[in-house]
């Protein structure tokens, strides 16, 4: 066992994940955040006797969580509890349709050819598809760091390697989903899957169809204390551990002596470290904990094309909707406009499609009596510059139009308490540069592969963790770059 110093930077859910693997290792851990809490991105808002999961709502694959409770010895269920949702999701469309994502396989495939008029076998055929994908990539790629053609050379890469066909690099996400299936509707719910790491289906490859098999056959999930629980549940863990945590602590460079790292620089004092994980942005890392040393700047990571952004209103709504579940989608009746918006045109389309959830459905102690809290979010581009006062301002107007004009009802009435989020916040609040969600985009078939590594190539016991780095964003995938980098620490 090591008796070994090591220093995280950033308490987002990967850090919080890689202190806990280095504590269980016999590292004596720190984290060093910026904010008075932790969390990062997954954060809440509390507002007039409404609460809010700030940041991400949807969990899959909780088995991630449960294993860091194991690895130290703990009843993961002591800490952390949740239920699996038997629907996932309710779908609006433009023309009317609405379809219930059920988890159960057989009775989504009867709602989907009652509303929609698509065979059971299109589904069943989307879903094999997806589940294969899977197989190749996880043991290959979601599990492992990725080193480049040195990857191959094991039994999974080889694998993978000659079933290079099966990931369907080849086609975008839209030209798979559009060869499986007839009704244009189903093609754009399973387009709709590139949003979950900020790209665009229509040049995203199809081996991105890997997504739907984490919700649909491992199921989505909901933290009975919302999805901060699992924050305050992992920190609950990682402090019995002996994790350190220092809040409104900004780190201000990494220490360097020759080509190793050797601790950190907060509030103008150094900290020595025998390890150091970075689970800032790695564009952040780089030209501002490292800015004094560009040779070291991997030029080719930095200038990729970032994933999207989001735009997010917390309204307090003054009633209750029984036709809503807790994940809602309202869709766009053009999602190529839209997606061309976002990615070519760096705007907001006038009809978005809006993604809304109301934690209170299931926690009901999330709003007062009679109301529900409701998480409204749009996709929109990476923050450019462009004038996003006034574009939120005509996304606020379009949004309440369209919930208004398909709920029956004058939503702008019902608000009584109100706080936005854009990408200019995401940015300053969480590092994450120009405000996008997931570092770098998908929308190439060599862009997974090109996200920056779990360990510094130039510099010794330096680290990374965290959405914008290998394997990429979201819940599932920022625990696994924790343990990624776990493993590599040895």
């Amino acid at each position: 066992m090591s008796t070994q110093n090591a220093v995280i930077i950033g308490a987002g859910i990967a850090g919080i994940a890689a202190a806990i693997r280095l504590a269980v290792k016999g590292y004596a851990v720190a984290v060093f955040e910026a904010n008075a809490t932790p969390g990062g991105k997954m954060s809440e808002l509390q507002q007039n006797s409404f609460r809010f999961d700030a940041g991400p709502s949807l969990l899959t694959m909780p088995q991630y969580i449960n294993e860091l409770f194991e690895l130290a010895g703990k009843d993961p269920s002591k800490y952390f509890q949740y239920q699996k949702l038997d629907t996932i999701c309710k779908y609006f469309y433009e023309d009317g349709t609405k379809l219930t994502a059920y988890a159960d396989k057989q009775q989504f495939e009867k709602e989907v050819n009652t509303h929609i008029g698509e065979p059971a076998a299109s589904l069943q055929k989307q879903a094999v598809n997806s589940a294969q994908i899977y197989r190749l990539t996880n043991p290959v790629f979601l599990q492992k760091p990725f080193t480049g053609l040195k990857t191959l050379f094991t039994k999974e890469g080889f694998k993978a390697f000659i079933n290079l066909k099966k990931l369907d690099t080849g086609h975008s996400m839209h030209q798979a989903n559009q060869s499986l299936f007839k009704d244009v509707r189903m093609v754009q719910f399973y387009d709709r899957f590139a949003t979950y790491n900020g790209s665009n289906p229509y040049t995203a490859p199809a081996t991105l169809n890997v997504i739907p098999h984490l919700e649909q056959h491992d199921g989505a999930y909901f933290p009975v204390e919302g999805m901060y629980g699992i924050v305050t549940s992992l920190v609950k863990l990682a402090i019995e551990l002996g994790v350190k945590f220092h809040y409104q602590s900004p780190v201000e460079s990494i220490l360097l002596s020759g080509s190793k790292a050797t601790g950190i620089k907060v509030k103008g004092e150094e900290i020595a470290a025998d390890i150091v994980v970075s689970n800032m942005d790695i564009w952040f890392t780089y030209t501002k904990l490292l800015k004094d040393q560009p040779k070291l700047h991997p030029q080719k990571v930095l200038q990729q094309e970032r994933s999207s952004s989001a735009l997010v209103f917390y309204w307090g709504i003054n009633k209750k909707f029984a036709k809503l579940d807790l994940h809602n989608i309202f869709f766009s009746a053009d999602y190529k406009a839209e997606f061309d918006h976002i990615w070519q045109q760096k705007n907001i389309y006038h009809d978005p499609t809006i993604y809304l959830n109301i934690s209170a459905k299931l926690k009901p102690n999330d709003a007062p009596p009679g109301c529900e809290n409701w998480f409204v979010m749009i996709n929109v581009p990476a923050n450019t510059g462009q004038d996003w006062d006034t574009l939120i301002a005509k996304a606020r107007k379009n949004i309440m139009a369209k919930l208004s004009s398909r709920l029956n009802e004058n939503i702008g009435k019902l608000i009584i308490s109100e706080s936005v989020l854009d990408p200019r916040d995401i940015e300053s609040k969480t590092s994450s540069y120009r405000g996008a969600i997931y570092g770098t985009s998908s929308n190439s078939k060599y862009a997974a592969f090109m996200r920056h590594a779990n360990q510094s190539a130039k510099i010794k016991n330096l680290y990374f963790c965290g959405g914008s780095v290998h394997p990429g964003g979201g819940i599932p995938l920022c625990l696994l770059s924790a343990k990624i980098v776990g493993e590599l620490v040895g």
